[in-house]
């Protein structure tokens, strides 16, 4: 296919749930959106299964933890398409026993928990950022949560004070704070980096027990990825409403 003239995005961690119909969206959207998941039989998959539905999309083999596999990601990326006009970092774990206090958690599960969502998503970007900054408007949307919150966290009476999986918490509360590093580093540039809340959205990494369904927790990062050149740069958001850090 050719994509000179089109929008080309990356989602990682997305064969399922947020991610997978983060790529719909996009794709839906005009975008040609790359599908990136850790086992490359299962992106082919449901990769295959969107263009049956016509629509733009393409596997990609990506394991955000394993430093090999993303640099074969940022070759392939590059030897195709020369440049990534969208990165929407997706992938993340949730580790923590709901049953333990927050001084209880293993170490290991903090250990796990940020190699995953925060040193994850750093290398990720990394990686892939000259390809991101050679698009004339280059997007980097970092899924984050509510539970990120400080504010909201030491606020009694908020939707999520007490809410102890505090691994996942601190995790998402450090990829905020990588987000607004990156947005001040690259202020002059046309390249926006943001963070988004999904909102409690019914997937398996909550049993489906969530609030809202898949296909409008993944609104806020195709939101974000397609702002223009008045859209926000180093903010944290819901749908366009912005969040208290």
């Amino acid at each position: 296919m050719n994509t000179a003239t089109q929008k080309i995005a990356l989602v990682t961690g997305a064969t399922r749930g947020i991610g997978l119909e983060t790529v719909r969206q996009l794709a839906q959207a005009g975008v040609h959106t790359l599908l990136a998941g850790r086992k490359r039989d299962v992106a082919v998959a449901e990769a295959l299964k969107l263009q049956a539905e016509g629509l733009p999309v393409e596997a990609i083999q990506l394991d955000v933890g394993d430093a090999a596999s993303i640099a074969a990601a940022v070759q392939t990326v590059t030897e195709r398409h020369g440049r990534l006009d969208i990165l929407v970092n997706n992938a993340g774990i949730l580790l923590d026993d709901i049953k333990l206090a927050p001084s209880a958690q293993t170490l290991q599960t903090w250990r796990d928990t940020f190699d995953t969502n925060v040193f994850a998503v750093i290398a990720v970007t990394q990686a892939f950022l000259p390809l991101v900054n050679a698009s004339p408007a280059g997007r980097i949307v970092n899924v984050s949560s509510i539970l990120g919150s400080l504010t909201l966290h030491s606020q009694p009476g908020s939707p999520i004070y007490g809410f102890a999986v505090p691994a996942y918490n601190a995790s998402k509360s450090a990829v905020n704070a990588w987000t607004v590093q990156l947005a001040y580093e690259l202020r002059e540039s046309t390249t926006k980096v943001n963070t988004v809340h999904p909102g409690y959205v019914k997937t398996d990494m909550n049993g489906g027990e969530g609030e809202i369904e898949i296909s409008e927790g993944a609104r806020s990062s195709v939101g974000m990825a397609l702002i223009g050149a008045d859209g926000p740069n180093g903010s944290f958001t819901y749908l366009g409403e912005v969040l208290p850090w």
